[in-house]
Parts: structure tokens; sequence; C-alpha cells
């Protein structure tokens, strides 16, 4: 009997049932399509005015043009399957609720972040602009008084992150897209469960979709039990919505407001080689103190007041107790700063964009995805004609082929005007790093894809002066002796079919 029960719940586990309550939904829909087009010549006729008159409001919308491509061209060429996709998918209302309600939100996130450095003390005319926009339409000051360590690979964060772990004493805040239980997470978990045994408050936010495969169903319960505060991030259910692309692909932790890491490393086992996925993982990570952290404070808090509906009166007790900051100088300054889906602002693309133009010297960029729109591509094509040395460092080994499909799709067009291309040979590169001219970089959450730069929520941290910039660049550097260069000659080698295939597959890049 406890054979049968146990071989129940594998078979109908989790994803199971939500795998068929899809295809159950794309079978539906299927079946409407071929029916409305093949069964009524007139209701065809309806859908081609209707393809039109949505294509003609798609184009005058305030959208990125790539997308706008990815959905006129099904549209019109196929109207029944065109329109009711994007009627289902396309215009998201459900979006707008969860707009108005975050934006609430993140309006008493603003007033409560204060200036607390001036824009001249940067006597640098692109960085003071590129501070005024973060603060001006991101929400977040610039900061002085923050020291700062790069962490090369996921080993480096998880040692860091057990000993200072170990020294909080009044609240651990954790937002993760990804858990999964295994060296890393159980580790972790055992100091949680002692901390918040202590009396510290521990909170948990992951993403539900992004620990689909990884955590058990319910997980948050067991956390709840050993006294860990947990909440999800928009909990999957097996219904094909628009809102499920609105992920949260942060990676933040917070420790009494003093101490923060940010970066590319989840917490699982791959992100520390503790077993080989997709060959070596190659990450990075930063540490922050000081001043500084009270941004990754109040991004954390304002996601956890949305997912509580909550809006406390006070968040006097979350910021740094003054004796733990004192002896923190840093030099340099910093802004953590986050992006979100919902104000219409695309704050890590603008970031990456500003930081591309203002390059004079180099450009050395590291990317898991490299699925850019064409501001992106003009903007490092223009930098490499300008005699900037721009580098970028992707994956030689795929974690998902497709994808990496249409990143190679970009190499060609690079090449050829002297972008220099170098894949990572070990195995796959998960790092998204900026970093230019020995003055500035970033190091967060943020890759160079649609989905990062338009439908996740996002995170990272931007530096000037810092001291860990020259690490940064050194890592870079070491790197790239594990790398092969992709050449513009390789690009011409790749026989026509494949061209092709990765042509329509960019095409669609938006969609992915």
């Amino acid at each position: 009997m406890n054979f049968i029960t146990k071989l129940l719940k594998r078979i109908f586990n989790r994803i199971t049932v939500c795998v068929i309550g899809i295809l159950l939904q794309v079978g539906y829909m299927v079946s409407l399509f071929w029916s409305l087009g093949t069964m009524y010549t007139y209701s065809y006729l309806i859908f081609e005015i209707a393809g039109i008159l949505i294509s003609l409001t798609i184009v005058n919308s305030d959208i990125n043009p790539s997308y706008k491509i990815a959905w006129i061209i099904p549209i019109l060429t196929v109207p029944v399957f065109g329109v009711m996709f994007y009627i289902f998918f396309g215009n998201n209302h459900s979006g707008d609720r969860l707009r108005k309600r975050m934006n609430s939100f993140n309006e008493e996130e603003r007033l409560l972040l204060h200036q607390n450095v001036s824009f001249e003390k940067l006597n640098d005319d692109s960085v003071m602009r590129q501070a005024s926009y973060l603060y001006d339409f991101g929400g977040y000051p610039i900061c002085t008084n923050t020291s700062t360590t790069y962490f090369k690979g996921g080993e480096e964060k998880f040692e860091a992150m057990k000993i200072e772990l170990e020294k909080a004493e009044r609240f651990i805040f954790l937002e993760y897209f990804i858990i999964q239980e295994g060296i890393m997470w159980d580790t972790l978990l055992e100091i949680l469960e002692r901390k918040a045994k202590e009396g510290v408050d521990v909170r948990v936010v992951y993403d539900d979709i992004g620990c689909l495969l990884t955590l058990p169903y319910r997980y948050f319960e067991k956390l709840e039990v050993k006294g860990i505060k947990c909440r999800l991030f928009n909990p999957f259910k097996p219904i094909w919505s628009a809102k499920m692309n609105n992920r949260d692909h942060r990676k933040i932790l917070v420790i009494d407001g003093h101490t923060a890491f940010n970066g590319g490393v989840n917490l699982a086992d791959e992100y520390i080689n503790a077993y080989e996925k997709h060959g070596r993982w190659k990450d990075s990570a930063v540490m922050i103190k000081g001043e500084g952290v009270w941004n990754f404070t109040m991004m954390f808090l304002t996601m956890w007041n949305y997912l509580n509906n909550l809006k406390p009166s006070s968040y006097d007790y979350y910021m740094p107790r003054p004796e733990d900051i004192s002896d923190i100088k840093g030099n340099g300054f910093v802004i953590p700063f986050t992006d979100s889906p919902l104000d219409d602002e695309p704050v890590g693309e603008n970031v990456y964009l500003n930081i591309i133009n203002d390059a004079s010297k180099y450009l050395y960029i590291t990317t898991p995805y490299l699925i850019i729109d064409n501001e992106v591509s003009t903007a490092l094509i223009l930098a490499a004609k300008s005699g900037v040395d721009v580098r970028i460092i992707t994956p030689h080994i795929a974690d998902k082929w497709f994808v990496h499909a249409v990143t190679r799709a970009h190499y060609k067009r690079l090449t050829k005007y002297g972008v220099r291309i170098y894949e990572y040979t070990p195995g796959f590169i998960h790092a998204k790093n900026f970093v230019s001219d020995d003055k500035v970089a970033v190091v967060g959450t943020i890759n160079l894809d649609f989905r990062s730069l338009y439908l996740h929520f996002e995170c990272a941290t931007w530096m000037y002066r810092t001291s860990c910039i020259p690490d940064i660049k050194e890592d870079y550097f070491k790197t790239l002796e594990d790398c092969q260069e992709i050449t513009y000659d390789d690009c011409c080698k790749v026989n026509f079919f494949v061209r092709l295939f990765r042509a329509l597959l960019r095409l669609f890049a938006p969609m992915m």
C-alpha cells in the first residue's frame, strides 16, 4: 500500500499536474483556432480586420520595436492564431492591477530613501548624469561610506555568506530567484534556523516559478515551522497567463541593515560547483557594507510589504545602527538599484547604455545571454568603431540550446564592426558584469536579454571608483584565459541552414 501511495505521489506531483493543465489549455486554444480558421470564412475575415487594428495599436504603442515586430508578424500572417494569442497573452489586464499595487509600494519606498551626497562631488559629468538618472527614474540615491568586496565565484560568496550570517543579531532578509535543497542551501538553512531560534527576524522570499523544479510543493510551510518567515513571489498555477512572465529574478541578502550581498549567484549547488551542471559554473557577486545597504534593505521590504499587502508606519528599526557602520568608510560611490517591469522604465538597459556610450578606453562585459535589441547592438558597435576596446564573454556550453542559438545569432554583426566575442569553454558563465575605464562597474542580476531588461524584477550594484573595480577587471582577464575568441570569419563559416534557423529564433526572441 505504501509503495502504491508513493508511486501515485510521484506520478501526480505538482509538475505533472501543471504540465497537464497547460497542455489542456493549449489543446483548447489549438482546437479553437482550427475551428474558427477553417469552418467559418466570415470569422476569418473578422480576425484579419482585428489583426490589422491590433497591429496599428502595437505600432503606435510605447514598447520596444523588437516586441512590435515579434507580435505583428504572427498577427498578420496567421490572423486567427496571432490575434487570439495576443488577446490571451499580449494584453495583460492582470498586469495592470499588479502594476497599480506595486507602484503604490514603490512610491512609499522612494519617500524613505534619501539623498545623502551631492552629485557635484563626483567631478565627472558622465557619471553625474548616470547617478542623476538612477535617482530620478529608479528612486535610488548615490551612497558614500560604503565598502565593496568582489567575489569571482559562487564558492567565495558562499564562504562569506556563512561568516556574515553568523554575526546577525537583529534581522536577515533573503530574496532569491532559485533555492534548491543541497549542500549550499542546507548549510545556510541550518544557520537561519538557529538564528531564528535566537530571536533574529529571518525572512525569505523566493520566486515560485524559479523554484518549480528545485523545491517541494508548499516548501514555505517547512520554513515557517522552523521559525523562518517566508513568502512566494507569483505562485505558479497551471494556467497559462502573461503575468507569469514577470518573475522575481533578484538575488539579495541583507544582514542587520549594514551588510548586503548581490550578484548572479543563486542558492543551489551548481553555483558553487558542488556538482557539474553545464560544465564548470562561472559566476560573480559583490558584498557591500555601510550606508549603501539601505537601498537593498528597502528593495526587500518593498517586495515583502507588497506580498503581505502591508504598509508599516515606521522603518526605523531596519536602519543600520550607527555603531555598526561608524568605522566603514570605503572609497568611491555606490548605487544599489532595482529594475521593475511594471514602471515602463527600462532602468537596467539604460544603465548599461550609459556605460557603453560613456566608455572611452575599454568596456568588458560578461553575460550568460546576448539577446539584445537594436539600441544596445548599435551602441556596442559605435563604441568599437570609436576605438573603445569592447569585449563580451558568453558561455560555450548552453543551459538552454535555443537561447544560446539566439546569442550566437548576434555574433556576426558585432564582430564585423570590431566587438570582440569570447566563449567560456570550461562550461557556463552566469556572471552579469560591466566594467569600464577603470572607474565604473556594475555587478548584479541583469542579463543582456529581453526577459531581464523588460520582464523581470532585477537588481544590481553600480560602482564608481570603488576598491573592488580592479578586482573585477583582473577577474575578467583571468577568465579570458579559459575562453576562445569567436571571430567574424568563424561566423561566416556557419552553414546556411544554421544561420537561417538562428535568424528565425532571433525574430521571436522577445517572446522567449
